[in-house]
Protein backbone atom coordinates (compact mmCIF):
# COMPACT_ATOMS: atom_id res chain seq x y z
CA UNK A 1 0.00 0.00 0.00
CA UNK A 2 2.92 2.19 0.59
CA UNK A 3 4.40 1.95 -2.94
CA UNK A 4 0.56 2.35 -4.03
CA UNK A 5 0.66 6.01 -2.14
CA UNK A 6 4.05 7.20 -3.68
CA UNK A 7 3.02 6.25 -7.48
CA UNK A 8 -0.65 7.48 -7.78
CA UNK A 9 -0.49 10.85 -7.60
CA UNK A 10 -2.51 13.54 -9.31
CA UNK A 11 -2.79 17.55 -9.26
CA UNK A 12 -5.51 18.79 -8.78
CA UNK A 13 -6.15 22.72 -11.18
CA UNK A 14 -8.99 25.34 -11.58
CA UNK A 15 -10.16 26.87 -14.53
CA UNK A 16 -10.39 29.29 -15.12
CA UNK A 17 -7.22 29.72 -12.67
CA UNK A 18 -8.58 31.80 -9.75
CA UNK A 19 -8.78 30.81 -6.41
CA UNK A 20 -12.07 33.44 -6.13
CA UNK A 21 -15.08 33.12 -7.94
CA UNK A 22 -18.73 35.24 -8.52
CA UNK A 23 -22.16 33.07 -7.51
CA UNK A 24 -23.14 31.71 -11.00
CA UNK A 25 -19.77 31.50 -12.73
CA UNK A 26 -18.31 28.57 -14.24
CA UNK A 27 -15.89 26.28 -13.32
CA UNK A 28 -13.92 23.47 -14.26
CA UNK A 29 -11.70 21.16 -12.15
CA UNK A 30 -9.22 18.77 -13.01
CA UNK A 31 -7.48 15.75 -11.73
CA UNK A 32 -4.30 15.39 -13.83
CA UNK A 33 -3.38 12.67 -13.06
CA UNK A 34 0.06 10.06 -13.34
CA UNK A 35 -1.81 7.10 -13.87
CA UNK A 36 -4.89 6.65 -14.95
CA UNK A 37 -5.86 3.44 -13.44
CA UNK A 38 -6.11 4.65 -10.24
CA UNK A 39 -9.72 6.22 -11.09
CA UNK A 40 -9.54 9.57 -9.49
CA UNK A 41 -12.59 11.34 -8.20
CA UNK A 42 -13.04 15.23 -7.67
CA UNK A 43 -14.17 15.49 -3.69
CA UNK A 44 -14.87 18.54 -1.43
CA UNK A 45 -15.95 19.84 2.08
CA UNK A 46 -18.24 23.02 2.06
CA UNK A 47 -20.24 23.96 4.70
CA UNK A 48 -23.10 22.16 3.83
CA UNK A 49 -21.60 18.99 2.60
CA UNK A 50 -18.55 16.92 3.76
CA UNK A 51 -16.52 14.77 1.70
CA UNK A 52 -18.79 14.83 -1.03
CA UNK A 53 -18.14 13.44 -4.72
CA UNK A 54 -18.47 15.53 -7.85
CA UNK A 55 -21.76 13.76 -9.49
CA UNK A 56 -22.85 11.67 -7.26
CA UNK A 57 -24.10 13.92 -4.10
CA UNK A 58 -25.83 16.37 -6.34
CA UNK A 59 -22.99 18.97 -7.45
CA UNK A 60 -20.77 18.55 -10.58
CA UNK A 61 -20.64 17.28 -13.51
CA UNK A 62 -17.87 14.53 -13.82
CA UNK A 63 -16.18 14.33 -17.56
CA UNK A 64 -13.05 11.48 -16.95
CA UNK A 65 -10.74 12.79 -14.38
CA UNK A 66 -12.53 16.36 -14.73
CA UNK A 67 -15.37 17.51 -12.79
CA UNK A 68 -17.55 20.76 -14.29
CA UNK A 69 -20.01 23.62 -12.45
CA UNK A 70 -21.94 25.26 -14.34
CA UNK A 71 -23.19 27.73 -11.43
CA UNK A 72 -20.99 28.00 -8.68
CA UNK A 73 -22.80 29.40 -5.96
CA UNK A 74 -21.62 30.60 -2.62
CA UNK A 75 -22.29 27.91 -0.10
CA UNK A 76 -19.83 26.28 -2.62
CA UNK A 77 -17.08 27.82 -1.02
CA UNK A 78 -14.70 25.33 0.45
CA UNK A 79 -11.66 22.85 -0.07
CA UNK A 80 -11.86 20.31 -3.21
CA UNK A 81 -9.28 17.49 -3.78
CA UNK A 82 -8.44 14.65 -6.16
CA UNK A 83 -8.95 10.85 -4.42
CA UNK A 84 -8.30 7.79 -5.89
CA UNK A 85 -9.39 4.31 -5.19
CA UNK A 86 -6.07 3.30 -3.81
CA UNK A 87 -6.59 6.17 -1.13
CA UNK A 88 -4.15 9.07 -2.04
CA UNK A 89 -5.09 12.50 -2.41
CA UNK A 90 -3.60 15.36 -4.56
CA UNK A 91 -3.27 18.54 -3.55
CA UNK A 92 -5.99 20.77 -1.95
CA UNK A 93 -7.53 23.83 -3.11
CA UNK A 94 -9.62 26.23 -1.19
CA UNK A 95 -11.85 28.33 -3.44
CA UNK A 96 -14.11 31.24 -2.59
CA UNK A 97 -17.30 32.02 -4.07
CA UNK A 98 -18.96 35.77 -3.17
CA UNK A 99 -21.85 37.63 -3.70
CA UNK A 100 -20.26 40.69 -4.26
CA UNK A 101 -19.14 42.80 -7.56
CA UNK A 102 -15.12 42.56 -6.71
CA UNK A 103 -12.80 39.62 -6.88
CA UNK A 104 -9.24 38.50 -6.78
CA UNK A 105 -7.40 36.51 -8.94
CA UNK A 106 -4.63 35.06 -7.58
CA UNK A 107 -2.53 31.83 -7.96
CA UNK A 108 -4.31 28.66 -6.84
CA UNK A 109 -1.38 26.89 -6.81
CA UNK A 110 1.52 27.54 -4.23
CA UNK A 111 3.91 29.41 -6.50
CA UNK A 112 8.05 28.83 -5.90
CA UNK A 113 10.44 31.42 -4.75
CA UNK A 114 11.64 33.55 -7.96
CA UNK A 115 8.59 33.07 -9.98
CA UNK A 116 6.74 36.23 -10.84
CA UNK A 117 3.24 37.00 -9.18
CA UNK A 118 0.27 38.56 -11.35
CA UNK A 119 -2.97 39.63 -9.35
CA UNK A 120 -5.97 40.98 -11.08
CA UNK A 121 -8.45 43.05 -8.97
CA UNK A 122 -11.64 42.51 -11.37
CA UNK A 123 -15.76 43.62 -11.31
CA UNK A 124 -18.15 41.51 -12.31
CA UNK A 125 -19.54 44.04 -14.85
CA UNK A 126 -17.39 46.09 -15.65
CA UNK A 127 -14.32 46.01 -17.29
CA UNK A 128 -11.05 44.96 -15.26
CA UNK A 129 -8.82 47.37 -16.30
CA UNK A 130 -10.36 49.58 -13.51
CA UNK A 131 -7.80 51.64 -11.11
CA UNK A 132 -7.32 49.49 -7.44
CA UNK A 133 -5.65 49.09 -4.37
CA UNK A 134 -4.03 46.16 -2.91
CA UNK A 135 -3.74 44.71 0.54
CA UNK A 136 -1.52 42.36 2.50
CA UNK A 137 -2.50 41.39 5.54
CA UNK A 138 -4.67 43.82 6.06
CA UNK A 139 -2.00 46.35 5.27
CA UNK A 140 -1.64 48.77 1.82
CA UNK A 141 0.47 47.61 -0.59
CA UNK A 142 0.21 50.04 -3.81
CA UNK A 143 -2.79 51.20 -5.59
CA UNK A 144 -2.45 50.42 -9.73
CA UNK A 145 -4.22 52.47 -12.32
CA UNK A 146 -5.16 49.51 -14.39
CA UNK A 147 -6.24 46.94 -11.71
CA UNK A 148 -2.88 44.89 -12.28
CA UNK A 149 -0.51 44.09 -10.10
CA UNK A 150 2.50 42.15 -10.27
CA UNK A 151 4.94 40.91 -7.23
CA UNK A 152 8.35 40.02 -9.15
CA UNK A 153 10.85 37.24 -7.74
CA UNK A 154 8.59 36.42 -4.93
CA UNK A 155 10.32 34.86 -1.68
CA UNK A 156 8.49 33.51 1.31
CA UNK A 157 7.90 36.88 2.76
CA UNK A 158 6.13 37.51 0.44
CA UNK A 159 3.37 34.76 1.69
CA UNK A 160 0.19 35.72 2.89
CA UNK A 161 -3.44 37.05 2.87
CA UNK A 162 -3.98 39.23 -0.20
CA UNK A 163 -7.01 40.86 -1.31
CA UNK A 164 -8.36 44.20 -3.46
CA UNK A 165 -10.32 47.13 -3.35
CA UNK A 166 -12.11 49.03 -6.38
CA UNK A 167 -13.78 52.38 -4.99
CA UNK A 168 -17.07 52.54 -6.16
CA UNK A 169 -17.42 48.97 -6.64
CA UNK A 170 -16.51 47.19 -3.29
CA UNK A 171 -13.78 44.67 -1.90
CA UNK A 172 -12.54 41.20 -2.49
CA UNK A 173 -12.60 38.56 -0.28
CA UNK A 174 -9.10 37.65 1.17
CA UNK A 175 -7.10 34.57 -0.49
CA UNK A 176 -3.87 33.16 0.71
CA UNK A 177 -0.92 32.53 -1.68
CA UNK A 178 1.54 29.88 -0.41
CA UNK A 179 5.54 30.48 -1.73
CA UNK A 180 7.31 27.39 -1.70
CA UNK A 181 11.04 27.23 -2.11
CA UNK A 182 12.95 26.06 -5.74
CA UNK A 183 12.92 22.57 -6.31
CA UNK A 184 16.45 20.96 -7.39
CA UNK A 185 17.03 21.23 -10.76
CA UNK A 186 14.37 23.82 -11.42
CA UNK A 187 14.47 27.59 -12.59
CA UNK A 188 12.37 30.19 -11.57
CA UNK A 189 9.84 31.47 -14.25
CA UNK A 190 10.51 34.99 -14.56
CA UNK A 191 9.30 37.92 -17.49
CA UNK A 192 12.73 38.11 -17.50
CA UNK A 193 15.02 36.22 -20.11
CA UNK A 194 17.03 33.97 -18.11
CA UNK A 195 21.44 34.24 -18.61
CA UNK A 196 21.73 31.09 -20.25
CA UNK A 197 25.22 30.57 -22.45
CA UNK A 198 23.14 31.28 -25.55
CA UNK A 199 22.36 34.32 -25.28
CA UNK A 200 25.19 36.31 -22.72
CA UNK A 201 27.57 38.29 -24.15
CA UNK A 202 30.92 36.58 -25.82
CA UNK A 203 33.81 37.53 -23.41
CA UNK A 204 37.16 37.30 -23.36
CA UNK A 205 39.00 34.60 -21.22
CA UNK A 206 41.72 35.80 -18.69
CA UNK A 207 44.62 33.19 -18.55
CA UNK A 208 44.76 31.35 -15.40
CA UNK A 209 46.65 31.71 -12.01
CA UNK A 210 49.64 28.88 -12.74
CA UNK A 211 50.05 30.16 -16.74
CA UNK A 212 50.76 34.15 -15.45
CA UNK A 213 53.10 32.30 -12.69
CA UNK A 214 54.66 30.23 -15.20
CA UNK A 215 55.33 33.33 -17.44
CA UNK A 216 56.88 35.27 -14.81
CA UNK A 217 59.09 32.36 -13.80
CA UNK A 218 60.40 32.13 -17.65
CA UNK A 219 61.13 36.06 -17.27
CA UNK A 220 63.28 35.78 -14.62
CA UNK A 221 65.23 33.05 -15.90
CA UNK A 222 65.76 34.48 -19.55
CA UNK A 223 66.16 37.86 -18.67
CA UNK A 224 69.79 37.65 -17.33
CA UNK A 225 70.88 35.56 -20.20
CA UNK A 226 69.09 38.24 -22.50
CA UNK A 227 70.59 41.42 -20.99
CA UNK A 228 74.04 39.18 -20.95
CA UNK A 229 73.96 38.72 -24.02
CA UNK A 230 73.11 42.49 -24.93
CA UNK A 231 76.14 43.59 -22.86
CA UNK A 232 78.36 41.49 -24.79
CA UNK A 233 77.21 42.32 -28.13
CA UNK A 234 77.58 45.94 -27.05
CA UNK A 235 81.16 45.68 -25.55
CA UNK A 236 82.14 43.76 -28.41
CA UNK A 237 81.03 46.65 -30.75
CA UNK A 238 82.69 49.36 -28.76
CA UNK A 239 85.95 47.29 -28.88
CA UNK A 240 86.08 46.84 -32.42
CA UNK A 241 85.40 50.38 -33.33
CA UNK A 242 87.79 51.43 -30.00
CA UNK A 243 85.05 54.65 -29.60
CA UNK A 244 86.04 53.63 -24.90
CA UNK A 245 89.45 53.17 -24.14
CA UNK A 246 88.23 52.33 -20.80
CA UNK A 247 85.91 49.64 -21.42
CA UNK A 248 88.63 48.06 -24.01
CA UNK A 249 91.26 48.24 -21.76
CA UNK A 250 89.44 46.97 -19.00
CA UNK A 251 88.69 43.84 -21.03
CA UNK A 252 92.14 43.40 -21.92
CA UNK A 253 93.22 44.03 -18.40
CA UNK A 254 90.54 40.81 -17.27
CA UNK A 255 91.91 38.70 -20.11
CA UNK A 256 95.91 39.21 -19.40
CA UNK A 257 94.77 38.51 -15.62
CA UNK A 258 93.29 35.38 -16.71
CA UNK A 259 95.92 34.52 -18.96
CA UNK A 260 98.09 34.72 -16.02
CA UNK A 261 96.14 32.56 -14.15
CA UNK A 262 96.05 30.08 -16.17
CA UNK A 263 99.97 30.10 -16.79
CA UNK A 264 100.02 30.11 -12.89
CA UNK A 265 98.33 26.49 -12.67
CA UNK A 266 100.16 25.35 -15.92
CA UNK A 267 103.42 26.37 -13.92
CA UNK A 268 101.83 24.30 -10.69
CA UNK A 269 101.51 20.96 -12.50
CA UNK A 270 104.47 20.99 -14.22
CA UNK A 271 106.62 21.06 -10.72
CA UNK A 272 104.59 18.71 -9.00
CA UNK A 273 104.66 16.07 -12.32
CA UNK A 274 108.85 16.94 -12.06
CA UNK A 275 109.35 16.28 -8.19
Amino acid sequence: MKLLNILYTARLTVSPSSSQFFKGDFVSLSCEEDDSSAGWTLRRNTSRQQRTQCGRDGWGEPAGSSCDISHIYKWETGVYWCESREGPISNMVNLTVTGGSVILQSPVLPVMEGDDVTLLCKTKTTPSNLPAAFYKDGSLIRKQPTGHMTIQHVSRSDEGLYKCDISGHGESPSSWITVTEVSAGRQPTTTNSPITSSNMPPTTSLPSYSTTLRLVCHLVVICPYFISTLLMVSLYRHRAKGNDPTIFLATETNTDGRLCEDYDDIAEVTTEHQL
